[in-house]
C-alpha cells in the first residue's frame, strides 16, 4: 500500500491516543529491547485501561495534553521506533491519514508551517 502522508511532518497525533494497545508479542519485543523480563516491562511501563489488559502509560504533552511515555516531546519522534507495538506499525491502516491531511490543509490555509491542532485531548 502506498502511503499518502509523511509521519515526519506530523507532531505525533496517533501517539496521543488514550489506548496504545500492547499485545503479548509486542510485550516480548519491547521487553527484549529494554533488556527486561516481560513481567518487569509490563509492571514498569504498561497499565490496564479502556477495556484492554495492556496499554502504554502516558505523560504530559504541550500539544495533546497527554502522549505515549516513549514519545520525545521535543523532537516529536518515537524513541522506541524499532520495537514499537503492532498497532503503531499498522497505523492508520489505509493509504491516507486523516490527521495528516487535516494538518497539511490547515498549514497551507493559514500559511503556517508549524500549526498544530490541539483538538484531541484523550
Amino acid at each position: 500500500m502506498r502511503k499518502n502522508y509523511n509521519c515526519l511532518k506530523c507532531p505525533g497525533y496517533c501517539c496521543s491516543y488514550p489506548a496504545v494497545v500492547v499485545s503479548k508479542r509486542d510485550l516480548e519485543r519491547l521487553a527484549k529491547h529494554f533488556q527486561l523480563s516481560p513481567e518487569a516491562f509490563e509492571q514498569k511501563y504498561l497499565k490496564s485501561g479502556y477495556g484492554y489488559k495492556r496499554i502504554m502509560r502516558r505523560k504530559k504533552d504541550q500539544h495533546y495534553g497527554k502522549i505515549c511515555q516513549f514519545f520525545d516531546t521535543k523532537a516529536r519522534r518515537c524513541t522506541i521506533y524499532k520495537a514499537r507495538p503492532a498497532v503503531c506499525r499498522e497505523y492508520p491502516g489505509v493509504s491516507n491519514c486523516g490527521y495528516y491531511d487535516f494538518l497539511r490543509f490547515e498549514r497551507d490555509a493559514q500559511n503556517d508551517k508549524t500549526f498544530v491542532s490541539t483538538t484531541h485531548h484523550g
